[in-house]
């Protein structure tokens, strides 16, 4: 097993150097192409042609013997050779399977496609053969181009221009957004007619279960407290009331308005106590569930008011959500 795996690691390693040693050979080509397509270029203009006469005539009538007299038979020869290397590299990719569908390959490589076109524009496409070759050489790690200068120049200037893109489209939905909202009057409406109301009965359980989690989680927390505050109740309310105060007069009065008072304050505690422990049955969990159900039905009453609040709420929101969107965090990014 490990021998197998060793062989297909230096197989894969030998195609690697094989592509890579291919696109060399076609990017010098192409930049022995480009070269002619410039001289050719410069060779047509009447001053550049009479000093280049002028400074080497047996050199010029070379050329304009055999070159440039030919240049379109030439180019067609370059043009022929960069054929067979999109239909090579499209059969490669077929056979080590690259892409999803076969014929994703010459919209990858579209430069290279249209760079064999003998016009002018499209042979200055050839030149982005330098740019694959370039991410052939990051691949296999013989060079690191996040290193270099023009790399991070590059990269700023990308990075800056699409954060301005993407923001101006962001901002230009939104503002879209703002509009249809305050256009459509019934938003409020079909919000909880779709949103809410398919999930009613999965918010209403959700509430209610949340209500008695937090009720018995806040008496188990503060269960002293709460008590020490219905004994205080309960024994101020007996101080203030005019029967005890008559009752105290009596003899035996402060004893029996003592017990009196202890008495209710047990009896209002052990009410308390069942009642927070009853919230566990399923008769409770139906009362909060119902309560919910007729607050639930009470908020989701849409009036002309409410409606215009919802849609001013959201308007205001999205209008929050553009000023953050426009800042420029690139300058913060690279000051």
């Amino acid at each position: 097993m490990p021998s197998s795996f060793l062989s297909h690691s230096q197989q894969r390693s030998g195609t690697e150097w094989l592509h890579l040693a291919w696109d060399v050979f076609i990017i010098v080509l192409v930049g022995i192409n480009l070269t002619l397509l410039l001289f050719d270029s410069l060779f047509i203009i009447p001053p550049l042609n009479e000093a280049f006469e002028a400074m080497a005539p047996r050199l010029y009538q070379a050329y304009q013997q055999n070159i440039h007299a030919n240049f379109y038979e030439i180019d067609l020869v370059f043009v022929s050779i960069f054929i067979f290397d999109v239909l090579l590299g499209w059969a490669a990719a077929i056979i080590e399977r690259r892409y999803h569908r076969w014929f994703f390959y010459p919209f990858v490589h579209w430069y290279d496609v249209l760079g064999c076109i003998p016009l002018a524009g499209f042979r200055l496409l050839r030149a982005l053969r330098i740019l694959g070759l370039l991410l052939r050489l990051q691949k296999m790690n013989l060079i690191d181009m996040r290193g270099w200068w023009i790399y991070h120049f590059l990269y700023k200037y990308y990075d800056i221009l699409l954060e301005e893109l993407s923001d101006r489209i962001a901002v230009r939905l939104l503002g879209n957004v703002q509009q249809q909202i305050q256009k459509d009057n019934s938003l409020s409406q079909r919000m909880i007619e779709q949103v809410i109301m398919p999930r009613r009965e999965e918010l209403i359980r959700e509430i209610a279960q949340r209500i008695e989690t937090m009720v018995d989680g806040a008496y188990r927390n503060r269960r002293g407290d709460l008590m020490r505050y219905i004994s205080a109740l309960i024994g101020r309310a007996l101080e203030d009331s005019p029967e005890i105060q008559r009752l105290r007069r009596l003899p035996m009065g402060e004893q029996l308005s003592r017990v009196l008072d202890d008495t209710l304050s047990d009896i209002v505690c052990r009410l308390v106590n069942e009642a927070i422990m009853g919230m566990r049955s399923p008769e409770f969990s139906n009362l909060v569930e119902g309560v919910t159900s007729n607050a639930m039905d009470t908020l989701l009453e849409v009036d002309e008011r409410s409606s215009r609040i919802t849609e001013q709420a959201l308007v205001d929101i999205l209008e929050i959500l553009k000023t953050e969107i426009s800042r420029q965090q690139w300058k913060e990014k690279y000051a």
